[in-house]
């Protein structure tokens, strides 16, 4: 019979690991739950060696794509599931899972939706659900690239877990998370779209935040979220603007230095 080996990339997270690794462990679907470290200051990998995770250190020096690759070369078992620190696995989810990996057809690989609360509201619209992620794959032949938004590669077809096998993400615990997120997420995006090439102007600037909040609350419904939805949107706007603000300076930083 195969077996799995949950991972969980880490740093900080001792609010949120008990919950996470319990969640897996309540329906016993992990044959191992490996959590890779990346030299928290906190309670983390204390707590999640207490409650049975093999704990590996090892620095992601801002380098996601290679802390996934460390990460899969370190599992024991043949299937791999990643789950973050602030998701929780769902009896519905983890009896599929457990029919996948002991059929052991190793031909898919499976993406997982989640459902996304903010504040205890579940997201349902505003292009928050589905929300489908690469989750559970065979080990062999897979090798993940990127430095901020992975892309995982690997020799198999793709399908979709049913929408009533999600996963919960408690993607922001209140507004001070969520603008701690907006800080490090804009910048990350920005310099993603620097890597690739791209540039920003003024007009930008103007026009992409407000086409990208009239998409999330009107075209993808997030209206029908009430006022989260509204707030979302609102800060949408801004997340958007500040993510080409931070890519023109950097455009303009790397031609300043390319003058000299």
């Amino acid at each position: 019979m195969s077996q799995v080996s949950f991972i969980i990339l880490a740093r900080n997270e001792e609010h949120q690991i008990s919950e996470c690794i319990e969640s897996v462990q309540k329906f016993q679907i992990a044959d191992e739950i490996l959590l890779i470290d990346d030299l928290s200051t906190d309670r983390t990998a204390e707590i999640a060696e207490g409650l049975g995770a093999k704990i590996i250190q090892h620095s992601m020096n801002g380098d996601w794509g290679a802390q996934w690759n460390f990460a899969i070369s370190q599992a024991k078992f043949e299937w791999i599931f990643f789950i973050d620190a602030d998701e929780r696995m769902t009896e519905k989810l983890a009896k599929h899972l457990r029919k996948i990996v002991d059929e052991n057809d190793q031909r898919f690989a499976y993406n997982v939706t989640r459902l996304n609360y903010f504040y205890g509201q579940k997201l349902k619209h505003g292009g928050w659900f589905p929300d489908y992620a690469l989750r559970l794959f065979p080990k062999e032949g897979v090798h993940v690239e990127g430095f901020i938004h992975q892309t995982t590669h690997h020799p198999r077809e793709e399908k979709n877990l049913p929408l009533d096998e999600f996963m919960i993400h408690y993607s922001y615990r209140d507004w001070d998370h969520y603008f701690k997120k907006f800080e490090s997420y804009t910048t990350m995006a920005a310099r993603k779209m620097q890597s690739e090439g791209k540039s920003a102007s003024l007009l930008d600037i103007l026009i992409r935040p407000a086409w990208a909040s009239f998409r999330m609350y009107v075209l993808r419904l997030g209206f029908l979220d009430g006022k989260i939805g509204f707030f979302l949107a609102m800060f949408h706007f801004f997340y958007t603007m500040v993510k080409y603000v931070k890519l023109m300076y950097l455009s303009e930083q790397k031609k300043d230095r390319g003058s000299i």
